[in-house]
């Protein structure tokens, strides 16, 4: 039962299978056929490459009259062109059976319309039999939660059912889905967790069994032929002959089973070492295409009709759906093979491209989980199928961004952070242009610390607690808090020590900075750049964090704090996009705006010498330091936020807690790649920590922040642009709503990770107080920051 590989002599034959609406190739098959072709019965053949079959013994003994009358056969006009034939793929039918109808049996219902499956639902098990006698439904979902109702073991057993049993709650059920291997579900109404089952299932389980449906249609094309076929193993052991070969050759098949290609005669004229030849060619995943002279039972030499076409393909067990690219005839690349030139020149480059060495990472992986499938039990080989199919996705840690229809608030905050916008073209180009950086007016800023006026200077007091109001700062030092906390801050992490400069260049550099943040934005002003910079200075100061990063690390994560959002015009990438704004043009619609503060902070740093913080590094440490910031300040875009997360919890929370006592922490912390998912994760988290602040801030800010999108809404519709999110409409925009989403979507799982990694219980404290607030604002049906006065 093991996956053999197999040489296929001169099959020829078209077949599908008339079993229950499917083809034996799944729609994404394509075959191709050729000119070249033989009659039988009626019915013309054309070459075909075959992908997928079972065991020959064992399709042998499943052979019957009812098979060979269920098969139907495509019929091609004699003559017909080279052609391609996809076939279709009519929908899947599901059986529900739910004893009554509640919020998860409508879940599946809505999934399945939405997948295009037809939905059956019925409310007893008799009905449940009765339903799969006439209609053979390809997946049963069975509500086990309550077992009164009825035993669904029993109801499979009585019935001789394989059904698919999904249990909704944790209990242990038994249950199958067409195979033996157990499937649960635990119990969710949410209709498009239904559907990302569904769609798991069709693409996991159910397609591997509608390819071994195939079987029966594939082994009896085998002996309907009337081309002789020999099917051998990789050790060149007969395992398979045709009625044809029979008949031609003269040999009965148990003369030939099980025996080796070398005990059979062969012909004098084939050259002695022709199969070597040929068996080194099938080794190396290459073709042999040549003359054979087969000798017959009598002596008789018969050569094959013409060229004769040897090649590599896979017979698939019923225990192991391996991956077959690699093994498989490529039906595209050598059946339409021709005598033009470019026809050879593709075959030629394209068998260059599979002999390369070079393998990506993700190549690596998928080849090691296919070895590991071939000594694997069937519910572990099927397992990895699974992981297989994830792993060949484009995308591997962003999700499917699908949100409830009944939440508009997370669906505009996903639309508006989360997209690049609509790439609507308008007559009316909105101009953020690339102009200079503003240089730095002419402020009483100290030249040290220890100028700081000190009714500034005690508002900074507490600058190294979590709790540290940094309103109180920008009301001291008129709305440019960033200098003097920069100032302190930087001076607390020593980096004038690190980058070698006077504190008079860093102070100048900071005023730089900040002469380039707009004032006049609510949220995206220098106050929440000092608000991020503070909270990454308080991450820095954790235990783990101080294990896991080095001097540079600590630096490049404070300068890009600082940085992160330069010259921000209060307006979201998903506008600039849709306004056709300069920058938008510039950076081609990919993280415009945090393009853009990279590009321009290293610009304020190194147009002038007494602002250049970086004048006196080393060549190699400034081009490190400047990759960590740049990096860092990247990963502030939101479109890429369920991937950092899902990366830093995959290599690096899972490691730490799978590792015992004695376990290496550091091992896992400080390798460079982990380092890069710690910075990234770091600034992340500082720059949207306002639900995890004391509840005022936090008010404070969300008070901000939706200022900022109300704004946004009202120049969209001046500018008869797509309104990227509607609910921020400020006549009509519940604040309390739209902070119980963004913490839902956004926060509680990334915090989480964070607080898991670093120990911040304050941190969350704060963000479930935070949470019940606006809960409770929500539940009265309150709309604004704070309740009335009473």
């Amino acid at each position: 039962r093991r996956a053999a590989k197999v040489s296929c002599f001169a099959l020829k034959g078209l077949i599908f299978n008339n079993d229950r609406r499917r083809s034996i190739f799944p729609a994404y098959y394509t075959a191709t056929c050729q000119n070249e072709k033989i009659t039988s019965h009626g019915v013309s053949f054309y070459n075909l490459s075959v992908t997928s079959i079972r065991s020959v013994d064992q399709q042998r003994n499943n052979l019957s009259a009812k098979t060979v009358t269920s098969l139907s056969y495509l019929m091609v006009a004699p003559g017909s062109p080279r052609c391609c034939l996809t076939p279709g793929s009519p929908c899947l039918q599901v059986l529900l059976v739910f004893a009554k109808e509640d919020s998860q049996s409508n879940g599946f219902c809505s999934a399945c319309e939405k997948a295009g499956f037809r939905c059956s639902v019925v409310r007893s098990a008799e009905s449940a039999a009765e339903s799969f006698q006439e209609k053979h439904h390809d997946l049963v979902i069975m509500d086990h939660r309550h077992s009164r109702h009825f035993d669904a073991e029993a109801l499979s057993e009585t019935h001789g059912l394989i059904l698919g049993l999904w249990p909704l709650t944790a209990p242990l059920i038994p249950s199958a889905l067409l195979t033996s291997d157990p499937q649960r579900y635990v119990e969710n109404a949410n209709a498009m967790a239904c559907y990302n089952e569904l769609l798991q299932l069709e693409h996991g389980e159910l397609r591997a069994q509608f390819k071994l449906r195939a079987g029966n249609a594939i082994f009896t094309a085998l002996e309907q032929s009337q081309e002789a076929i020999e099917i051998t193993s990789e050790d060149q052991v007969i395992q398979y002959v045709n009625p044809a070969y029979e008949s031609i050759m003269g040999y009965q098949q148990g003369e030939l089973i099980g025996k080796e290609i070398i005990e059979v005669p062969k012909s004098e004229k084939n050259k002695p070492d022709l199969l070597e030849t040929i068996n080194s060619c099938i080794r190396k995943g290459k073709e042999w295409q040549g003359i054979y002279y087969a000798k017959k039972r009598n002596g008789d030499i018969r050569p094959s009709g013409g060229p004769l076409l040897v090649t590599q393909c896979i017979i698939a067990s019923t225990s192991k759906h391996k991956d077959r690219r690699k093994g498989s005839l490529d039906v595209r690349s050598t059946t339409s093979r021709g005598s033009d030139g470019s026809s050879q020149r593709r075959h030629s480059s394209m068998a260059r491209i599979h002999s390369m060495t070079i393998e990506a990472p993700i190549t690596k992986v998928i080849n090691i989980i296919n070895a590991a499938q071939e000594s694997s039990p069937m519910p572990v080989a099927e397992a990895l199928d699974r992981v297989l199919e994830i792993l060949r996705t484009t995308e591997l840690y962003s999700p499917a961004l699908g949100t409830k229809d009944e939440d508009p608030h997370t669906n505009d905050l996903v639309g508006g952070l989360m997209t690049d916008g609509l790439r609507r073209l308008s007559g009316n180009e909105y101009i953020f242009s690339t102009k200079p950086p503003h240089a730095p007016s002419h402020l009483a800023t100290p030249l040290t610390l220890n100028d700081i006026p000190p009714r500034i200077a005690v508002t900074m007091e507490n600058e190294d607690s979590w709790d540290f109001d940094i309103f109180s700062v920008e009301a001291a030092t008129m709305k440019r808090p960033l200098t003097f906390l920069g100032m302190q801050i930087f001076s607390r992490f020593r980096v004038c020590e690190f980058l070698n400069c006077p504190e008079a260049v860093l102070r100048s550099w900071l005023q730089g900075v900040e002469a380039n943040y707009h004032s006049s934005n609510s949220y995206h002003n220098s106050t929440h750049a000092a608000d991020v910079l503070h909270a990454t200075a308080y991450f820095l100061c954790k235990e783990r964090v101080k294990q896991s990063l080095d001097p540079i690390d600590e630096v490049a994560a404070l300068i890009a704090a600082t940085v992160h959002d330069v010259d921000h015009p209060g307006r979201t990438n998903s506008f600039l996009c849709n306004a056709g704004s300069e920058l938008a043009i510039l950076y081609n619609d990919t993280a415009v705006l945090e393009s853009h503060h990279a590009a321009l902070a290293f610009q304020i740093t190194t147009r002038d010498d007494k602002c250049n913080i970086f004048k006196n590094m080393e060549r190699n440490e400034y081009r490190t330091l400047r990759q960590a910031i740049i990096d860092m300040v990247l990963a502030t875009e939101m479109t890429k936020h369920f991937e950092h997360v899902n990366k830093f919890v995959n290599s690096i929370n899972k490691p730490l807690a799978a590792l015992d006592e004695n376990g290496s922490v550091k091992g896992v912390l400080t390798t460079p790649e982990n380092r890069i998912l710690i910075k990234r994760m770091l600034i992340k988290c500082a720059d949207i920590s306002n639900p995890c602040r004391p509840q005022e801030l936090c008010i404070e800010w969300a008070g901000r922040i939706s200022e900022e999108y109300f704004a946004q809404t009202d120049e969209e519709k001046r500018q008869c642009l797509p309104v990227v999110m509607p609910v921020f409409d400020r006549n009509t925009c519940s604040i309390p709503k739209s902070q119980i989403s963004f913490i839902d979507y956004f926060i509680t799982d990334m915090f989480d990770a964070w607080d898991a990694f670093a120990d911040l219980p304050n941190l969350m404290q704060h963000l479930d107080n935070n949470f019940k607030y606006w809960k409770g604002m929500d539940d009265r049906k309150l709309h604004k920051l704070r309740p009335p006065p009473e």
